[in-house]
C-alpha cells in the first residue's frame, strides 16, 4: 500500500487557534493523512498539505501570512500535487482577497467550519479548482471535532467561542461572531474524557472566557463551573484565559480561592491605564476597578501570580495617558506582560479615528514600557530565592535544555522554571511529572533550580507522554468524514451481504 499523504499545520495566533490547529490536524489524520515530521514554520517542504490557521489580530500576521504564500508557491512549482488551505480569522476577514494575492492557494474556510476542511481538499483534488466556503455562524465546537492533541497530558477545552463586546481595537467579535457557550455537561463530560486519556491539566479557553453563562442566562455559571471541575479526580491543574475585567466577579475569586486544583494564577488584559484611553477603547472598565480585581484576588490568593496585555500608541494617547499605563503597572506588580504596538485592523473603530500615533513615537514608549515590565517582572521574581515550588515537567519549555542538562516545566502559578536533573535517564522525571524543587536564581522571564528536584512524582501524565512517545496516538472519536486522497480498498468479501 502506497504511504499515506502528508500534512503539515501552520499556527498564528492566540490559544483559540492553537485548539483549532490541534482540531484541524486531527481532522486531516481521520481523513487518512499523516503528519509530516519536523517541517519547520518557513518551509513546510515535503508536505502534501500545508494548512495555514491565521489571525487577523496584528498587521504582522497578515506580512507573515503572504510572505509565507509566496514562498509556498515556489514549492507548489516543483511539487504540483501539494495543497494550500488558508483558515482561521484572517480567511474569514479576506476571503477574495487570499485568492486574489494567492491564487495558488486550493482551500479558503473561515472560523466557523474547521469540519469542513478534509471535504473542501478532496473537493479541491477532484475539480482541480479553489474552494472557499465561509460560514457566518458556527457549525459545531471546536472541541466536537477530533483532535491530535499535542501534549498528553495538557489539554484545552473550549467553553465558548465568540465575544459580545465591541472594544474599538479589535476585530475578532466580527470574525468568530457573538458569544456562544457550550452547556456545563458537555464540558464537564469531554474534561473527564480527556482525564482518563492521561490528561492532568485543562486550560479552559474562551474569547471572554468568564463572560460564559450569558447566553444561557447564568452569571454565577463560570464559577460554578471551575468548582465542578475541582470535584473531577485525576485532573491536578486547572487554567482558563482570557476573561475581562467588567465581566470579573468576587464569586469567580472565590471559586478559585476554594477550588484546590484552580492555579494561583491570572491573565487578566489591560490594554491600557489610561481612564481616557480605556474609553476611546471602549473598555467598560477603569484603572482603579482593574487594580481592585488585582487586590481581592491577592487578598484571597496571596500567591496569585498576574499577567496581562498591553496595547502601545492607541490612536489619541499622549504622553499623559502613556504615564498612567506605566503607574499601573508599577502598581499592579505584573509577572510578566504581553505588550503590543498599535496597528490599524481595517474594519474597526480605531482604524479611522483621528490622531494616530506616529510610528517613531509608539516605538519609543514601548521600549520603555517593557523596560519596566522586566524590571517589575525581575524583582516578582527575585522573591522566590531559596524557597521551593512544585513544578510540572513539560516538553517544549526550555530552548537549551539539552545544552544545559536541564528540564524545565511550570509552577502552579505558571512561571517558567528551568531544573537541574540527574544524568541517568532513568532518574529523570518526564514530561508530565511533578516535583518540588529549590529556586536558586531568578531571571525577568524565568526561575532556575541548579539543585535536582524532590518529591519526584510519577504520575498518570507521565505514564500518557511515555505512552504517546512509544506507540501510535490516538485521533480521537471519529465522525464519519470523508478521506482525502486514495481510498483504501474494501476488505474481502466474508459471508452473505
Amino acid at each position: 500500500m502506497a504511504d499515506p499523504r502528508t500534512y503539515h499545520v501552520i499556527t498564528y495566533g492566540c490559544q483559540m487557534n492553537v485548539h483549532d490547529s490541534e482540531r484541524i490536524s486531527g481532522l486531516l489524520e481521520e481523513a487518512g493523512l499523516a503528519r509530516a515530521e519536523g517541517r519547520s514554520e518557513a518551509l513546510g517542504a515535503g508536505a502534501d498539505v500545508v494548512v495555514f490557521n491565521t489571525c487577523a489580530v496584528r498587521e504582522n500576521a497578515d506580512n507573515r501570512l503572504y510572505g509565507n504564500l509566496g514562498h509556498m508557491a515556489r514549492i507548489k512549482a516543483e511539487h504540483p500535487g501539494l495543497q494550500i488551505a488558508v483558515g482561521g480569522c484572517m480567511a474569514q476577514k479576506d476571503r477574495d482577497v487570499i485568492l486574489r494575492k494567492a491564487p495558488w492557494v486550493d482551500v479558503v474556510f473561515g472560523t466557523h467550519n474547521v469540519g469542513s476542511l478534509p471535504t473542501l481538499l478532496e473537493r479541491a483534488r477532484v475539480e482541480r479548482e479553489a474552494q472557499i466556503e465561509i460560514k457566518e455562524a458556527l457549525e459545531t465546537f471546536p472541541s466536537n471535532l477530533p483532535s491530535r492533541r499535542e501534549s498528553p497530558y495538557s489539554a484545552w477545552v473550549s467553553i465558548s467561542v465568540g465575544c459580545n463586546n465591541t472594544c474599538t481595537f479589535c476585530i475578532v467579535p466580527a470574525l468568530r461572531g457573538r458569544e456562544a457557550d457550550r452547556r456545563p455537561g458537555d464540558i464537564l463530560a469531554e474534561i473527564e474524557m480527556l482525564v482518563d486519556q492521561g490528561v492532568q491539566e485543562i486550560t479552559l479557553l474562551g474569547q471572554n472566557v468568564n463572560a460564559y453563562g450569558v447566553e444561557f442566562g447564568d452569571r454565577q455559571a463560570f464559577a460554578k463551573l471551575l468548582r465542578a471541575c475541582g470535584t473531577i479526580d485525576g485532573l491536578e491543574r486547572i487554567r482558563f484565559t482570557s476573561p475581562h475585567p467588567k465581566d470579573f466577579t468576587d464569586d469567580v475569586i472565590d471559586a478559585m480561592a476554594d477550588t484546590p486544583n484552580v492555579m494561583p494564577q491570572l491573565h487578566m488584559p489591560l490594554q491600557s491605564g489610561s481612564d481616557r484611553i480605556l474609553k476611546a477603547m471602549r473598555r467598560s472598565y477603569r484603572s482603579e476597578r482593574f487594580l481592585g480585581i488585582l487586590d481581592r484576588v491577592r487578598l484571597a490568593m496571596p500567591e496569585a501570580a498576574i499577567t496581562t496585555d498591553i496595547i502601545v500608541g492607541f490612536p489619541g494617547e499622549t504622553e499623559e495617558d502613556f504615564l498612567a499605563t506605566m503607574d499601573v503597572v508599577r502598581r499592579a506588580r505584573f509577572s510578566a506582560a504581553f505588550t503590543f504596538q498599535y496597528s490599524i485592523r481595517p474594519g474597526t473603530p480605531a482604524a479611522t479615528m483621528p490622531d494616530q500615533v506616529p510610528k517613531a513615537v509608539t516605538q519609543e514608549r514601548y521600549e520603555r514600557l517593557v523596560d519596566l515590565v522586566n524590571e517589575v517582572a525581575w524583582e516578582e521574581n527575585r522573591r522566590f530565592a531559596g524557597q521551593d515550588v512544585e513544578v510540572m515537567f513539560a516538553t517544549g519549555e526550555g530552548r537549551k535544555d539539552a545544552e544545559t542538562n536541564r528540564m524545565s516545566g511550570r509552577a502552579r502559578d505558571n512561571r517558567l522554571v528551568h531544573v537541574a536533573v540527574p544524568e541517568d535517564p532513568a532518574l529523570r522525571p518526564r514530561p508530565g511529572d511533578i516535583a518540588t524543587v529549590r529556586v536558586t536564581h531568578a531571571a525577568p522571564h524565568h526561575l532556575n533550580s541548579d539543585e535536582l528536584p524532590r518529591n519526584l512524582r510519577r504520575t498518570r501524565g507521565g505514564d500518557a507522554w511515555e505512552a504517546a512517545t512509544l506507540g501510535p496516538r490516538p485521533v480521537g472519536v471519529g465522525l464519519g468524514l470523508p478521506t482525502v486522497g486514495r481510498p483504501d480498498p474494501l476488505p474481502a468479501a466474508t459471508g452473505c451481504g
